[in-house]
């Protein structure tokens, strides 16, 4: 069993736990201000949104925004969570929309189960999919935040020089990064052809 594979297993068959946990805070409530400031559009995509607590809050702000996810009882818990929302059973590695569909990307501890040999592809696609100025927001873990968290999921641990790195080299400027406790969260934006020719 390959890595996303064992993750979308666990999460499939302890979904009412893992809706509890994560529906209990918005995260974007909480941290996305910076985020939705920099935003010049509002047609949102939420990468991993989980069973939707992230969406709501976009959609309270009155912004236009897509859920994306990989585990079909999360999609289920996020749709009887926000009726009125779009929500997308798909793979970030390979997104199913269009380029320059989004403003922004929103990425919340989910971009941390990608396998490291896909992380700059994955990177790639979320800025294939960000209209010119569009913002990516993507959160990852420095270290464990539970023992034994990897047991039954994948995760990827990053330093806060490796994500910036990485960001960088697939075409985002970097806006800011912030490290707090195990997490390191990243703000960038999508730098237009224009402005790689110049370089």
């Amino acid at each position: 069993m390959d890595d996303i594979t064992r993750t979308l297993a666990e999460y499939e068959s302890a979904a009412d736990a893992y809706a509890q946990k994560y529906c209990a805070e918005s995260v974007a409530a909480r941290y996305g201000d910076p985020f939705l400031d920099a935003l010049t559009g509002d047609r949102l995509l939420d990468v991993g949104c989980g069973p939707g607590p992230d969406v709501s809050t976009f959609d309270a702000a009155g912004y236009d925004a897509v859920g994306l996810d990989l585990t079909p009882a999360f999609l289920q818990r996020a749709r009887e969570r926000e009726p009125a929302a779009a929500f997308v059973r798909g793979d970030m590695r390979d997104l199913p929309f269009d380029d320059d569909a989004f403003d922004g990307v929103w990425s919340s501890a989910s971009f941390l189960h990608v396998p490291r040999s896909d992380a700059t592809a994955t990177l790639r696609e979320f800025r294939r999919v960000l209209r010119p100025d569009g913002v990516v927001f993507c959160s990852v873990k420095r270290v464990p935040t539970t023992p034994g968290e990897s047991q039954d999921r994948h995760f990827e641990y990053y330093r806060p020089d490796t994500i910036r790195s990485m960001v960088d080299d697939v075409g985002f400027e970097l806006v800011r990064v912030e490290t707090e406790a195990n997490w390191i969260s990243v703000l960038a934006r999508h730098e237009s052809v224009e402005t790689l020719d110049r370089e």
